[in-house]
This record gives structure tokens, sequence and C-alpha cells, in this order.
């Protein structure tokens, strides 16, 4: 499987993606062609300048223009690839492979895919000897996430499955008790799936739970503590805020990498053992039937992608994926992918 991934470092070869940025910062995104060419009103810069030189580089188009040609990082890439669903943000990703201790050749599980943004981080994390199962309901956007990550890695890795369906029919089937070190839920509605991730979680394994809103977040929560099968749950969120620093004008941006959701993080405890009472300052913890409805994935207003926005996602990333294997001599699947 190491030939399949593509190299993300050494001299340039046909089938990379190159990220070029103009005398404006302007930024284009290329996959290298032997013959291929760069069409801009600035002139032409032939695919053939760039293939063989080192990772950033700075190349000259026909008319004496310089660019400055790098690799896009994986970062790069997740922020400018085909969406059929909202992805996870890098920071975002940072933290759950951090919270979740994703490990070379984990066995993870990861429900739902949506644009395929977290699993290019999972599959990094896990390397060629884990493996990754990942878990979609919507056949489009299965599609959107395979054709982005064949199109980062240069191929589908032999260790990634995707599945198409619901988490709580389709686990039990997919993996056996107590054999997944890691699962990531990724959806409205986290809370229906906690059994199903607990059965399949080997002790001390790790959830990592992915909500947008704090009725999400708190539902979650309890939900959790109800199984009396977890440590008690961890709460988070990320922001990230950049500085100007040229001279002596340093000061924050003005703009920041804000809420974009909560993480929530609990371990398997081992099967029988009940955690220790710990005691706790009276709260309102209580909740009525009244209280759980406006927490139904109706009354949270699950965000919905149209058919013509999903058919174009699923186009940009499947041909974004054969452009890759094209360009690197391999055969372009132009097939729907069959899940």
């Amino acid at each position: 499987m190491s030939d399949l991934f593509r190299r993300q470092s050494g001299p340039f070869r046909a089938g990379d993606r190159v990220q070029l940025t103009g005398p404006k910062g302007r930024l284009n995104t290329v996959t290298l062609e032997v013959g291929g060419a760069f069409h801009t009103h600035r002139g032409i810069l032939d695919h053939d300048l760039v293939i063989g030189q080192p990772d950033a580089s700075v190349v000259t188009s026909s008319n004496g223009i310089e660019y400055l040609a790098m690799r896009p990082l994986l970062t790069d890439f997740v922020m400018s690839m085909p969406r059929g669903a909202a992805i996870v943000y890098p920071k975002d990703a940072a933290q759950i492979l951090s919270v979740a201790d994703i490990f070379p050749g984990a066995r993870v599980v990861e429900a739902g895919v949506g644009s395929g943004a977290l699993s290019l981080w999972l599959l990094r994390a896990i390397g060629p000897t884990g493996s990754l199962q990942s878990f979609e309901r919507r056949q489009e956007f299965a599609d959107v996430a395979q054709g982005n990550v064949e199109a980062f890695l240069g191929g589908v890795p032999e260790n990634w499955t995707v599945s198409v369906g619901d988490l709580v029919q389709s686990l039990p089937s997919a993996a056996e008790d107590g054999t997944v070190d890691r699962v990531v839920l990724d959806m409205l509605a986290p809370w229906e799936c906690i059994d199903v991730a607990s059965n399949a979680l080997t002790a001390g394994g790790v959830m990592v739970c992915y909500v947008a809103t704090v009725t999400q977040l708190s539902r979650t929560a309890e939900a959790i503590r109800a199984t009396a099968q977890f440590t008690d749950p961890e709460s988070s969120e990320t922001m990230v805020r950049t500085w100007h620093v040229e001279g002596l004008a340093v000061r924050p941006d003005h703009r920041m990498i804000g809420h974009t959701g909560f993480l929530l993080t609990a371990r398997r405890l081992a099967p029988g053992s009940r955690l220790p009472q710990v005691a706790r300052r009276a709260s309102k913890s209580d909740y009525s039937d009244d209280d759980v409805e406006v927490w139904t994935p109706g009354a949270l207003g699950e965000r919905v992608s149209s058919d013509k926005s999903l058919r174009k996602s699923v186009r940009e990333a499947r041909a974004a994926a054969d452009a890759s294997l094209a360009a690197s001599g391999k055969t372009p699947n132009s097939e729907p992918l069959e899940l």
C-alpha cells in the first residue's frame, strides 16, 4: 500500500498537485501533467518547468511572472476541496487526533464521513497498519468523500472502508464487540449511537463526539452518563486567533476562526466496572420530555444540501480524482463509486 499514497516531499512529479502563488498572493492549484500548461491572462506556465523542481521553488511563466510552487498541505486541500457536507475544520481535526489519541495501527470507526476531511486526517494518523471504517447515511456524501480522498492520496487506501447506511444497524456486523480502539461520531444526533459504539469499543477505548450546538452537547453528555459504561465525559471547544507580526506592528488579526463545534470525549470502562461516585454540587440536571423534544433533529434544524449542489460536488470530486490518476499514468475510474 506504500506505493499508493502520493509522496508529500521531494521533487515534483507528474500527477502531483501543486499550489502556485502569484505576485498578488492569489493561489491556484493544478495537477501536473507532462506537456501540460497553466494558462492565465498574464501568460502561460508550462508544467514541465515545474516537474523535477524541488518543493517550494520559484518558476517563471512565459511573460516573466514569477510563481511560488509548493505542494498543498492537507490543511490547504481540505479547505478548498469539493464539499457535500460541512467539513471538520483543521483546528478541530487536530484536537480530535489529540484527545482521541489516534495512533499508528489503531482500529478506528468514523460516522459520518461528510466530505472526507476528517477521514484524511485519520488515515494519516493510523498509518498503513491501522484501519478506518467510515459510515455515512447518504450515498452522495460518500461519493464526494471518496473522490476527495482519492484526489489527495492518489488512490483509495486498502485499509479504508466506506459503508452507506445507519451506524446503529451497520456497525454490529462490521466490527465485533470490543475490537475497536477509537470511535468518532460527527453527526446530528450522536446520542442515538452511544450504545452501539460502547459495544464496539475495547476497554479503555476512546469515543469522541463532534457537535455544533450546546443543546446537542448537553443531551450527548447526559446520554453517555446514562449508560454507566464510560468515564465522565469531558467537553471543549477550540478557537484560533492569528496575529499580524511585521516589524513593530504586532497585533491580533482582525478576523479569527471562532466557534465551529464542541468536542465531547469519554473512555469505555471495562465490562462490569462501574465509575466511582463523584461528589457533585446540586444542579438543574433534571429535564422533561418537552425539553428533550427541542433537541430532536428536526428542531435542531439539520442543514440540507440541495440535490443540484450535491451532484456538482460529486462531479468535481470525481474529476479531481480522475485527473490525478490520469496524470500519474493510472486508469481513471469514471464510474460511480460502489460502496
